[in-house]
């Protein structure tokens, strides 16, 4: 794992030691940078920082060069399959001088040019300049495991790992207007807590999606640059008119199998590897099966302190699990206080506000496996997203009540549904669950997602984003995903599809590799395998959300190896006790963030209207924790992108 960033344009090499600097925190091991010529007027530039997994000797140094350096390479991520890809290619003739995934990778370039995308299983964000046609390809996983962000600029563009590598770009004078706020993007970051989709809150920084590429030509005019996807119509891995899997004992065999392999090849490293154990179902699932490669495997867990919030404690489940299993367990203590207190510094590291206090537990977690020595940790992330465990999608099962019924009456439900004190957790799922009821059935399934409908937070913005709003629904870049979807897929395959396209890439990874990251640590995600996403894609529902039982298959996979009482616990989240944050720990930062002379001098959201919502979820009327936690976490971003260098340091 490591930072990349690059360019094709006008920028010279200063640039590049200045992203290697700001993302040093990806790769303390090594940096490189390349700066070449391409005409008169523009470059090629391409910088990196190492953080060393495989091969940590100095032949993994990055840029990485051959055909007597017209062909450079900087690379973050793994490939998995390198070993056999590796042994295709020495029996074809070609030599390699070390043992990294990053030299079989540009040797596989050489012999199939950027097609050799398909033959990789495996995370990464890339570039590779070849300068034998004059081409920069700049491409990214088909999951969207590692990120990478990009920015037009005369004659090409420029990208990096993180955003705060191109931040100093946005003060370029062709950047200025393009790097003003977007009102459409400020108003889904509202009604998602974190952004779906390529485009950002600045409209110059664009996130390159999972499973696209970018190809700059040196000698075409880049005036139009669009991203080119590679991994097909469904980034889910599934073909359209595969069969369906229906035998259920060949369906909890085969889930297993797929699983087993996928941990064991992301087990491949050369530094010490542990694993994040929650005591949930997945995490408890990939330490099982890593266990029985290395019985002593290092796990992690976070022991919280101070009330839950009605979350279910997930300290007692980890603990069971590495009892039953015979691993280590390492419990990182962290005060609900001095979390609250690390918010600035959080925001600054994702590079964005997203509205969760998740990322601060996976930060804590991966920087006591680095002072542990361990570099790698693999992750249960994706379980939920493949086999169906969120209360979404057990949600979605009741529509088989109601959602035949006439408009009106699924208007009458949705208006009952939200009567009554949304301080209870009760009143607040129904709330949720019907809060869509009388829309149609893609709306419903978008509004699964969204934590109150656009329409109630519009007033929210200030006036002059209001005006500039093109986008009143919020929903544009789920709905045009859904418009692609394959013909035939049911309610349930096409939440899973929102579920790992958006979910997944724009929210869990997206703060799991930035925070992780932050401790130089690498997250792996054996549940995101190529091979065994499309097999969950072979399954049909029925062994998926079986009843009120999610998961269904991946739990009767690991009868055998888990305890029943982990298996079938109750269901929580990887968070914080965010409502009563709000009272206590984060009332002197609320107090201060959302400031009416602020919020004002700001411009970005109306005083009164912030007032309102946080008196509406005082009384109940509206459940707005998250939201109230979203505008507090914009205004720290906002404050932070006009004044770069006052970031708290890292906790």
């Amino acid at each position: 794992m490591c930072g990349i960033a690059g360019f094709l344009g006008t920028l010279d090499q200063a640039w590049l030691d200045q992203a290697n600097r700001l993302q040093a925190h990806r790769g303390p091991d090594d940096r490189g940078t390349v700066w070449i010529p391409v005409d008169s007027n523009r470059a090629l530039g391409l910088a990196h920082t190492r953080l060393a997994i495989l091969d940590t000797s100095p032949l993994g140094h990055q840029p990485m060069a051959a055909a007597g350096g017209a062909v450079q390479l900087v690379f973050n991520g793994e490939i998995y399959n390198f070993r056999e890809l590796r042994a295709e290619l020495e029996a074809g003739g070609v030599r390699f001088c070390g043992h990294s995934d990053s030299e079989v990778l540009l040797q596989l370039y050489l012999q199939q040019g950027i097609a050799c995308l398909g033959q990789l299983n495996g995370i990464f964000a890339l570039a590779i300049w070849d300068g034998r046609s004059r081409q920069l390809h700049v491409a990214r996983d088909a999951f969207g495991v590692k990120p990478l962000v990009w920015m037009a600029l005369p004659g090409g563009c420029a990208f990096a790992s993180e955003a705060k590598a191109l931040q100093p770009l946005l003060a370029l004078p062709d950047a200025r207007e393009a790097a003003d706020l977007d009102a459409d993007a400020l108003l889904r970051q509202l009604t998602y807590l974190w952004q779906p989709g390529a485009a950002g809150l600045r409209p110059a920084l664009r996130t390159l999606e999972p499973g696209y590429r970018l190809c700059l030509d040196a000698d075409a005019p880049a005036d139009d640059l669009q991203p080119l996807c590679w991994s097909g119509p469904l980034p889910t891995g599934r073909h359209p008119g595969a069969p369906l899997l229906r035998n259920r004992a060949a369906a909890v065999a085969g889930t297993l199998a797929q699983l087993q392999q996928a941990v064991t090849r992301q087990m491949v490293a050369d530094v010490p590897l542990g694993a994040f154990l929650s005591g949930g179902l997945d995490s408890s699932a990939v330490v099982a099966l890593a266990r029985q490669l290395n019985p002593q495997i290092e796990c992690f867990t976070i022991a919280s302190q101070g009330p839950q919030d009605g979350f279910v404690d997930d300290l007692p489940y980890a603990r069971q699990v590495a009892r039953h299993l015979g691993v280590p367990l390492q419990e990182v203590t962290v005060a609900a206080g001095d979390l609250a207190a690390q918010l600035r510094w959080m925001v600054h590291q994702l590079d964005a506000p997203l509205a969760d206090p998740a990322p601060l537990q996976v930060f804590q977690i991966a920087r006591a496996a680095r002072a542990a020595g361990i570099k790698v940790l693999l992750s249960g992330a994706g379980g939920d997203d493949l086999f169906s465990g969120y209360r979404r999608h057990l949600a979605l099962q009741s529509e088989a009540l109601w959602g035949w019924w006439p408009r009106p009456l699924r208007r009458a439900l949705r208006r009952w549904s939200a009567q009554g004190d949304q301080r209870s957790a009760v009143r607040r799922r129904l709330a949720r669950l019907f809060a869509a009821a009388d829309a149609d059935p893609d709306q419903r399934l978008i509004h699964a997602f969204q934590w109150l409908a656009p329409q109630r937070l519009r007033p929210l913005l200030a006036a002059d984003l209001q005006r500039r709003l093109s986008d009143p629904v919020a929903d544009a870049p789920l709905r045009a995903y859904l418009a692609e979807l394959p013909p035939g897929l049911t309610r349930l395959q096409r939440m899973l599809a929102l579920e790992q396209r958006f979910f997944l890439a724009d929210h869990n990874l997206l703060y799991t590799d930035k925070m992780s990251m932050a401790a130089g640590v690498e997250v792996r995600v054996p549940f995101l395998d190529p091979d065994l996403v499309a097999w969950s894609w072979q399954l049909p529902d029925q062994v998926k959300q079986r009843g009120r039982c999610g998961k269904w298959v991946l739990k009767q996979a690991m009868a055998p190896l888990l305890p029943q009482t982990v298996i079938h616990r109750p269901k929580t989240g990887f968070g914080a006790p965010l409502r009563r944050w709000l009272q206590h720990d984060l009332r002197e930062l609320l107090a201060e963030q959302l400031d009416p002379a602020r919020l004002r001098q700001a411009g970005l959201f109306d005083p009164a209207a912030v007032a309102a919502l946080i008196e509406a979820d005082r009384r109940g009327t509206v459940d707005a924790a998250y939201p109230i936690f979203a505008v507090l976490c914009t205004s720290l971003w906002w404050q932070q992108q006009q004044q770069p260098a006052d970031v708290a340091s890292p906790p």
